[in-house]
């Protein structure tokens, strides 16, 4: 008890996220509406996903395809690639959050043993980026393309039209900011205890995480009901091995909860509602860049879906208001984290690049998006 408590301390965007429901309750008298705020769909899709992710990663099923791909690898450009690419194409099925959780370490870890610790900024920075926009092809990619997906109906064919047009641009951009690293095509050498790192785990246990994670991904795409999915998961899981239940990102979950009830409030104040449609209605891209910056992608996704009415370029702000500053996706901070405590006194340049790289990689999607549109 007294853990959960400290993590309930150590994270701002869940205190927030239920002041300002509590105060908005004051505001809106608490009654059976309360209960239509929750989308009850997003939550068990994540927490599914959640569980599943959480399975396979304990069984070391990441590190295994890491190192796989890293047995040829002899510069420290192509190291630096893929690094760059496991956060890029492994956010678009295991979230933003967990492909930073698993690879920045990895990454830190990989660079110090080949003596490239001067690429350990360059790397993580773009990792982060790589993370955050590559998340942003499919649903399950991030919280808010779940949250967005789910509630607005979309198919996914159209969704992943949506958002293809910037994956594959960001996907050249990290190619050439790849290529322009410093020394990158000195040779490395990577030692064996590097290679083998990550034990592989229970093959009958992979197999049923990797059932049951098609299992959460046909929710996902709407042919099994969400609950059905849910159920199997905690079904099986408690059978199998109980503990990855208490694993899940449960802050995250009533950080959504929190949402839910602020912006339902919201949406039922007529002055605030009208305003705040009149500000966001036609202007939802840019608005939910600007929300970002400040406030998270995640957030500012609820905040400004009640009052939106182009759910697409909704989609598209909040992804792309991911770049920008360190706490336009709170995935960010897991990297700054990571850096932050293997190079405790190169925080500020870390800081430095990562606000340039995310800069230059934000006005580019800007530009896209003013030619696309």
């Amino acid at each position: 008890m007294k853990q959960f408590f400290s993590k309930i301390k150590s994270d701002p965007v869940l205190i927030a996220a239920w002041i300002l429901a509590i105060i908005s309750a004051f505001v809106v008298t608490p009654d059976k509406e309360y209960i239509g705020y929750i989308d009850f769909r997003s939550l068990g899709i994540l927490w599914s996903l959640m569980i599943v992710i959480q399975g396979l990663k304990e069984n070391s099923v990441f590190e295994k395809i890491a190192t796989g791909l890293l047995e040829k690898v002899n510069t420290g450009r192509s190291l630096a690639i893929i690094l760059i690419l496991m956060c890029f194409l492994g956010s678009m099925f295991i979230t933003n959050d967990v492909a930073l959780i698993t690879f920045v370490p990895f990454a830190l870890m990989l660079l110090h043993s080949c003596k490239r610790d001067d690429l350990a900024i360059p790397v993580v920075v773009l990792q982060t980026v790589a993370a955050n926009l590559g998340s942003m092809l499919t649903p399950i990619g991030n919280p808010q393309n779940l949250y967005l997906f789910s509630a607005t109906g979309m198919g996914i064919v159209e969704f992943i039209l949506c958002m293809l047009p910037y994956t594959l641009i960001t996907l050249a951009l990290l190619f050439v900011s790849a290529f322009l690293l410093k020394n990158g095509s000195n040779k490395i050498e990577m030692s064996g205890d590097v290679l083998t790192v990550g034990k592989f785990g229970s093959n009958k246990q992979i197999i049923i995480y990797m059932v049951l994670f098609v299992l959460a991904i046909l929710s996902v795409v709407r042919v099994i009901p969400w609950y059905v999915a849910a159920i199997c998961v905690f079904v099986v899981v408690l059978g199998m091995d109980y503990k990855i239940l208490f694993r899940a990102d449960y802050m995250l979950l009533l950080t959504f909860i929190g949402f839910f009830v602020f912006t339902g409030n919201i949406g039922r104040i007529p002055q605030i509602h009208d305003y705040l449609k009149g500000i966001v209605s036609g202007r939802e891209f840019y608005s939910a860049i600007v929300a970002s910056q400040f406030i998270s992608n995640v957030p500012a996704t609820f905040l400004l879906f009640e009052f939106a009415e182009d759910y697409k370029e909704l989609l598209r702000g909040v992804n792309i208001g991911g770049l920008g500053t360190l706490i336009a996706s709170m995935a960010s901070l897991i990297s700054y984290k990571n850096f932050a405590n293997a190079f405790p006194d190169k925080k500020g340049k870390y800081i430095l690049k990562f606000s340039l790289v995310n800069v230059i990689y934000l006005v580019i999607m800007l530009l896209l998006h003013i030619v696309l549109v």
